[in-house]
């Protein structure tokens, strides 16, 4: 349990430090303090978690043609429908979406596996 708390806190961090190197490059990424990025990295949570394998399962075929390069802009599309579905979130624009997506898995992996590491069996 303490572990999925620490993930979470770990990817709100990740989102804040994605909208700040946003900023700086001048993309649309707008998040409303701490508790905005925690409400935001819950509903990305679980966009992923439960709407994510849908879009996967029906974008199988194009994802094979173009040899999984496609996931990128499911990825960016799913960033995207956090931003829409939040007050407290907002994307501007594809490429916003494209660099976030990206930058936040980045951040999150690396802040995820340093405060909660995996145990390993």
């Amino acid at each position: 349990m303490v572990g999925l708390i620490l993930r979470w806190v770990a990817n709100a961090v990740a989102l804040l430090l994605t909208v700040w190197l946003g900023k700086m490059l001048g993309l649309g990424l707008h998040v409303s303090g701490f508790w905005g990025a925690m409400i935001a990295a819950l509903v990305i949570g679980l966009i992923n978690a439960f709407i994510r394998p849908i879009v996967v399962v029906l974008t199988l075929p194009l994802n094979c043609l173009t040899f999984g390069l496609f996931s990128l802009v499911i990825n960016a599309f799913l960033f995207w429908l956090a931003g829409e579905l939040l007050t407290e979130f907002d994307v501007q624009g594809p490429m916003a979406a494209l660099f976030g997506s990206i930058v936040m898995s980045i951040f999150s992996s690396l802040l995820s596996h340093t405060v909660a590491p995996e145990k390993r069996r």
